[in-house]
């Protein structure tokens, strides 16, 4: 019985014979009329440069930038090839592309800046989890031990790739925090900023000028500003002019106010023991 002949490799429909044209581009000297020759032949092979870009689309990226990426990758594909070298096109191709891409995740997908090596330790991570539950046929999450064991690596090693899998995109302040029921959020569990602390800084700073004023134009300013009376009700209980306790109000407010403005502020605070 005779052998089954060989499966003829799948030829895609995105693989255009452009052989020729490569042969004349790199005949070509740069100008543009090889720019233009150049141009028509990334056009031509778009359309597998985008089916590459596909295959990453389920990795939380948006496909029209990866698509922009794995173009990128053909233009500089197209212009590196040297078709004198023997090898055909495509081959050629299809790892400067994936590398792009590839690149790209690394260096440009996180929210955040992780380390190279942190990200190679994620996907090797990812990629034993994959195998291990494909292998057992459960949702089951492998344990760390196991892990280590099957990917040839510390334990310490995959906590940290565990770790930066739970990184590559941060989490919305708007984002619901688990179990909650009530859209409670992360934002409504950060703390906000409390005007108060500045009231607390100003009644700190004049508190020695205020010491330093006589008696009786503390006591007024305590009335008016901490008992909130009028300078009516002032002048009445000392026995003295509306007119002059307006005058005593603002020469004690301006003296304190040059103080603070012009005295020199400490480095730090003083300790007493």
């Amino acid at each position: 019985m005779s052998a089954a002949p060989a499966r003829a490799r799948r030829r895609h429909d995105d693989t255009p014979d452009t052989a020729a044209d490569f042969e004349r581009l790199a005949a070509m000297s740069k100008g543009p009329e090889r720019e233009a020759l150049a141009e028509k032949l990334v056009e031509a092979w778009l359309p597998m440069a985008h089916r590459l870009a596909r295959r990453y689309r389920n990795r939380g990226e948006n496909l029209e930038d990866l698509e922009q990426v794995a173009a990128l990758g053909l233009v500089k594909a197209v212009d590196r090839y040297e078709p004198q070298r023997g090898g055909a096109f495509q081959p050629y191709a299809i790892p400067t592309i994936v590398g792009e891409l590839k690149r790209y995740f690394r260096d440009c997908a996180w929210d955040l800046h992780v380390p190279r090596r942190v990200q190679e330790l994620r996907n090797r991570v990812r990629a034993t989890i994959q195998d291990l539950a494909a292998a057992e046929g459960t949702d089951r999450s492998p344990t760390v031990a196991q892990v280590a064991e099957a990917a040839d690596m510390s334990e310490e090693d995959v906590l940290t790739g565990m770790e930066a899998i739970d990184s590559f995109r941060s989490l919305s302040l708007d984002a619901e925090l688990t179990g909650a029921d009530d859209g409670y959020s992360l934002a409504d569990a950060l703390g906000r900023p409390e005007t108060r602390y500045d009231t607390v800084i100003a009644r700190e700073s004049v508190k020695p000028c205020l010491n330093q004023l006589p008696e009786r134009e503390q006591h007024i300013l305590y009335l008016r500003f901490f008992h909130d009376m009028t300078q009516a009700g002032i002048a009445e209980e000392l026995g003295i002019s509306q007119m002059h306790v307006s005058r005593l109000i603002s020469r004690s407010c301006a003296r304190i106010r040059n103080q603070v403005e012009t005295e020199p502020r400490p480095d730090r605070v003083p300790v007493h023991a």
